[in-house]
Parts: C-alpha cells; sequence; structure tokens
C-alpha cells in the first residue's frame, strides 16, 4: 500500500499538477493539506475518474485537509477530539482496507507564527490534543499512519540553513519537543528510519531563489505505529514535482507498506 502525504496550497491552483502527479506516482492513498476549499467546491469528480474515492474536510480559502484512496474507505471522522469551539478543517481519519487495515490520519498542524502569540499558544494546544487522539488509537494494536504537513523542523538537520529558524515557531524548542513526545508514544519518523543523509526536504519558499539553491526545509512527516513500522518497506520524497508546472511549496512525501 502507497500513502502519501501532500500539501498543495490550494486545489485549484494545483488542477492539473495535481492529477498529472497521482497518475505518475500512482499512489494508493495520498492525504491533501491546504485544499483551501469547501466540502461542495471540492473538485472531487476529476479524482473520481481516476479511481479515487474522495473524503474531504473542506474550510473556505484556508485550511482544509482531504483523503484520496482507491482503497475503501470505513469509519471517516473529521476533525481533531479536545477542543468542541475550534472550527480550523485540519485533520480527517480513515480506515483504508487493503490486505491488511490501516488507520490513516491526515493532518494540517498549525503554522504558529508570530511566536510567541496566541497564534503559537494555539499550535501547541494542538499537538497536545493530536498526542491524547493517538494515545487513544495506539491500545488498538493497529497499523496507524499520521501524515500531513507538521510544520515542524525536527532537527538542524531537517533545515538547509538552521540557524535562520532559530526564532520561528517551526524551529522553537517548544515545538519540537512536543513533536518529540509524540515519537516517544513508539512512533516511528518513516523517512529517517530510511534516509538519514542531509539536504533532504519537502518545503521550498517560493521567494529568493530557495527551490533554486535547495534552501528547503523538512517538515512533512509520516509517523507510524509500531505495526505500521513492522509494514514498511519504502518512504521517499518526490523532489522532482517541485520543478513541474505551477508547483506548490510543498512536494509529496510518501511510504510504501506491506499491506
Amino acid at each position: 500500500m502507497k500513502i502519501a502525504t501532500f500539501n498543495i496550497n490550494g486545489i485549484k491552483a494545483r488542477i492539473e499538477a495535481l492529477p498529472a502527479w497521482l497518475e505518475a506516482a500512482q499512489p494508493h492513498v495520498v492525504c491533501l493539506q491546504e485544499i483551501k476549499s469547501v466540502d461542495e467546491g471540492f473538485p472531487r469528480e476529476v479524482f473520481e475518474a481516476m479511481g479515487y474515492r474522495v473524503e474531504t474536510h473542506g474550510q473556505k480559502g484556508f485550511n482544509g485537509v482531504a483523503i484520496l484512496s482507491k482503497l475503501p474507505l470505513e469509519d471517516v471522522t473529521r476533525g481533531l477530539p479536545g477542543d468542541d469551539d475550534d472550527e480550523q478543517a485540519r485533520w480527517i481519519e480513515a480506515t483504508v482496507m487493503g490486505a491488511k487495515a490501516v488507520r490513516v490520519c491526515g493532518l494540517y498542524l498549525p503554522n504558529g507564527n508570530p511566536a510567541p502569540g496566541p497564534k503559537y499558544d494555539y499550535k501547541l494546544a494542538w499537538m497536545a490534543r493530536m498526542q491524547a487522539r493517538v494515545e487513544s488509537l495506539l491500545p488498538l494494536e493497529e497499523p496507524l499512519v499520521c501524515c500531513g504537513d507538521y510544520n515542524v523542523i525536527p532537527q538542524a538537520e531537517d533545515a538547509a540553513k538552521p540557524e535562520l529558524w532559530t526564532e520561528d515557531a517551526l524551529y522553537l524548542p517548544q515545538s519540537r519537543a512536543a513533536l518529540r513526545r509524540l515519537l516517544n508514544l513508539g512512533l516511528t519518523e518513516a523517512f529517517r528510519a530510511r534516509n538519514q543523509s542531509p539536504g533532504q526536504y519537502s518545503f521550498w519558499d517560493y521567494q529568493a531563489g530557495a527551490w533554486e539553491r535547495n534552501n528547503g526545509i523538512r517538515i512533512d512527516h509520516l509517523l507510524l505505529s509500531p505495526q505500521a513500522a513492522d509494514l514498511l518497506q519504502d518512504c521517499q520524497i518526490d523532489k522532482q514535482v517541485r520543478a513541474g508546472d505551477k508547483p506548490s511549496d510543498h512536494v509529496p512525501v510518501w511510504i510504501e507498506l506491506d499491506a
């Protein structure tokens, strides 16, 4: 089972680029972030014609997440538990019915800037809610994949110029500590489990020639429960997508599971 995460930075802007990548990469499941569309405005027919089931949790003009799947989906839920007043569309879950059932959580973690401030407080509170949700799912002892744009740079080697990020919410010690707490639940960060080399990024700013200089950061992650980690066969970043026509500022990251 090939599962990908891809922050597309607007479904309307990527309506040609995304199907082209899907056709080339042939993932079974894709978690999308920043669709920037309400549910009824998402062009589901384009992807249904390609054989994908489409589940969305949208929001007008901002945020929004979706799951595209060529495999049956069960128990689809929307929204991260823990705050009934949170109206931001950043979390969607479903069980993918492949050779083995896999619970997939697609997430768009808050950016948190400027920090300190209310936006950063929201980011840390959101990460605490995510930790609580993962803690509730792990006792089921089923393969679990939490994938998306985490807006966290885990370590210095995950940024081309880490010194430029020391005051940014993506790299502040509290953000990285919150990510480590997730990992300490027993999760495996799929990419680093398969690739320890530096210079591997999933986001490049549109400005200042960041792409041409490979001045990027790695903030798109797939975290696996022990049961999913046992099935892990590969994890790759599709960097070449950034060089395509009308690219997102992110590129897809995908895993291959024996499921």
